[in-house]
């Protein structure tokens, strides 16, 4: 299979015929083989129903229904799971994003890039509900990440598949796949595609989505950064608290000397004692993520680096067996 369109779809049953008409006349004319892949995430409407018919009179309809629903990045990992095609390619339900963009994503795809993003120009949304918090969501996501990438909540994307499914996803990640590409050393480039009003369904976007992206937010950096080295964050927090100690109970002595003071009764006595505590803490948690970070690796032959191409290689090396005793 050369392609693979992989879409979520949540109460969208006033949408499919259309998306998939859409979806049909963006692919067929490719000439390559293609699949589409509509992922019903727990839908509580006649969705599945329409999935049902479209899959009975179109063979390249594919259709995974999950027991309930597990959120729009389970529902994409399982159409990415379910799909056999070379090139992924991820699609919004709601017809806001175009499938009339693919053969473009294609086209820039196949120019050596292992990603091609879409920029929403023109965003069709809700001044104050969507565009506002979406920009100031992924102002501070390129900042903390240092991801180059504008736009990182659309959904319409085109991946090679090795690097589709390389990327976790689960909780909110999908809204961090341009991050989670990035950590692979992908060759990513972003491109202005059309979007388009809702015109039938309701949006599933709510405010309270934004607190649990911040929570995510703060996951990928520790995953991008100190994955592989925990210590390092964990054990300069215990090393800054216990520095801190040392001067709250320096201070304490020399306020005993020049006061009088007694030192039982300062207040920098018992908070240069909880610094050092919290300072204990936080190099323990680093030794217990540093342990951990070993049997994350070793345990299932994972390795820390990914490797883009080799010449004159045809497997990958081995790992290195301990010896045999004599």
């Amino acid at each position: 299979m050369d392609l693979s369109l992989v879409i979520p779809i949540k109460d969208e049953r006033d949408n499919l015929a259309k998306l998939h008409e859409r979806c049909t006349a963006a692919l067929a004319p490719l000439g390559k083989s293609y699949e589409i892949v509509l992922v019903d995430d727990g839908s509580v409407d006649d969705s599945f129903a329409i999935l049902e018919q479209l899959a009975a009179a179109d063979p390249h309809v594919k259709v995974v229904r999950l027991r309930r629903n597990f959120g729009q990045s389970a529902a994409m990992q399982a159409g990415i799971d379910w799909s056999s095609g070379e090139v992924i390619i991820t699609l919004d339900g709601d017809l806001q994003n175009d499938p009339a963009d693919i053969p473009m994503l294609l086209d820039k795809l196949a120019e050596g890039y292992d990603a091609v993003l879409g920029l929403r120009a023109k965003r069709q949304d809700n001044l104050w509900i969507r565009k506002i918090p979406s920009l100031l969501g992924n102002w501070l996501i390129r900042k903390v990440t240092g991801v180059a990438i504008k736009d990182l909540g659309c959904t319409l994307r085109a991946m090679k598949r090795e690097l589709a499914e390389s990327v976790p996803l689960y909780g909110e990640m999908h809204r961090f796949i341009p991050v989670l590409l990035q950590q692979t050393g992908a060759k990513m480039v972003q491109v202005p595609v059309r979007h388009h009003p809702r015109t039938a369904g309701r949006t599933k976007y709510t405010l309270s989505r934004t607190f649990r992206v911040l929570l995510d937010l703060i996951t990928v950096k520790f995953l991008h950064s100190y994955l592989t080295r925990p210590m390092h964050v964990m054990g300069f927090a215990g090393l800054v608290c216990m520095f801190l100690g040392f001067v709250s109970l320096s201070a304490t002595v020399v306020m005993k000397w020049q006061t009088g003071l007694w030192m039982t009764g300062n207040p920098f006595l018992h908070l240069a004692a909880l610094l050092e505590v919290i300072g204990v803490q936080f190099i323990s948690l680093g030794l217990i993520g540093e342990l951990m970070t070993r049997t994350y690796f070793e345990s299932q032959g994972k390795k820390a680096y990914s490797v883009r191409h080799t010449l004159n290689l045809e497997a990958a090396p081995r790992r290195h067996e301990p010896p045999l005793a004599a």
